[in-house]
């Protein structure tokens, strides 16, 4: 196929392959409110609530970052239109392709429907599958490959390089990240004192875009968060590497990977101010209360940042900021986290 060795992936620094039109140069909160200017244009600004029931168990003043609320369920959609908005023509008709256990994956296919864009998602042999139905409402390609999310990336990865694709990677992306960050200008608009903002952490582009607004421009702590069970950024954050752990066992499948990224992990050295794990049943227990306190679904990503609250001991009289990064849990979790012990 013409083209295909343009796009031949390179050596990659931290386990996962990089293209050449991958630039892996951070971007600087200036990029931040560039892109609000393209996030203005396709989405709607979402709520910051407060939350009564955390924080009178932790004495603190505890706001959800509601993300929640935009079209796809979750946070990273701020990305995908960034980076649509601002694809190559070259690209526009050859197509999209990512990898994904869900959110990134509807975030690339609702920029493909909205900019007109073929978009093609690999997801786990297992996937969530109201996840794959919203992929599919939206007009993408599902194909369902792999062990894991990484076999599923590493399939997606070869098939770029075979057809010409733009591979959209789910983090090493400097307009998805600068799109995510949005949120935090939102933030601080609304809540410019808040203190500390506890981020879940996947790939990490989440928390990289509140270390570059709410951290950055705000001045607040930015603590992130991964479970025990997948553990692979908390390493390289702390142990200075960028290697690929053997196995990736948590259910919050937004947060579930066995690689760290080259882009979001130098972000994160750089400026995130700690990152814990917590333990996985903490995690489900968080989904629960949430539910039955809050009336708010969230997903296990999002209520790894519950459990991490929960568990610190010096955030009272604090005002903390914790993102609902999606609310896409599927009908079989939520069962299983609301069941009785």
């Amino acid at each position: 196929m013409a083209g295909v060795s343009r796009y031949e992936p390179v050596d990659s620094p931290d386990a996962t392959t990089i293209f050449p039109y991958h630039d892996l140069t951070p971007p600087e909160p200036g990029d931040v409110y560039e892109a609000r200017e393209v996030v203005r244009r396709y989405l709607p600004r979402t709520p910051l609530v407060r939350s009564e029931a955390l924080s009178a168990e932790t004495g603190a003043d505890v706001y959800f970052k509601r993300e929640d609320t935009l079209p796809t369920g979750a946070f990273k959609v701020r990305g995908g239109v960034t980076l649509g908005h601002r694809l190559s023509e070259e690209f526009r008709e050859a197509g999209l392709i990512a990898a994904s256990t869900g959110n990134h994956g509807q975030s690339v296919a609702y920029a493909g429907r909205e900019f007109g864009v073929p978009v093609t998602i690999a997801v786990p042999g297992d996937p969530n599958p109201e996840k794959v139905a919203a992929m599919e409402r939206f007009g993408a390609e599902v194909v369902a490959t792999g062990a894991d999310y990484d076999e599923a990336r590493e399939w997606a990865e070869r098939r770029a390089a075979e057809d010409g694709l733009r591979y959209v990677h789910s983090a090493n992306e400097p307009d998805l990240v600068a799109g995510v960050a949005t949120a935090g200008l939102e933030v601080l608009e609304t809540l410019p004192d808040v203190d500390r903002v506890v981020c879940p952490i996947g790939g990490g582009s989440g928390a990289a875009g509140y270390c570059l607004t709410t951290g950055a421009i705000g001045g607040a702590e930015v603590v992130g968060v991964q479970s025990a069970a997948a553990d692979a950024t908390y390493r390289a954050y702390h142990e200075g590497h960028l290697d690929e752990q053997e196995s990736a066992t948590t259910e919050a499948e937004g947060i579930s990977s066995r690689a760290p990224f080259a882009l979001t992990v130098e972000i994160l050295r750089d400026r995130l101010d700690d990152l814990i794990t917590v333990p996985e049943e903490a995690i489900w227990d968080g989904v629960r209360d949430v539910l039955a306190e809050e009336r708010i679904l969230i997903e296990g990503a999002s209520a790894s940042a519950v459990a991490a609250v929960r568990s610190m001991d010096d955030v009272a009289g604090e005002t903390v900021v914790l993102p609902v990064t999606g609310r896409n849990l599927s009908t079989e979790k939520l069962r299983r986290a609301v069941a009785p012990p």
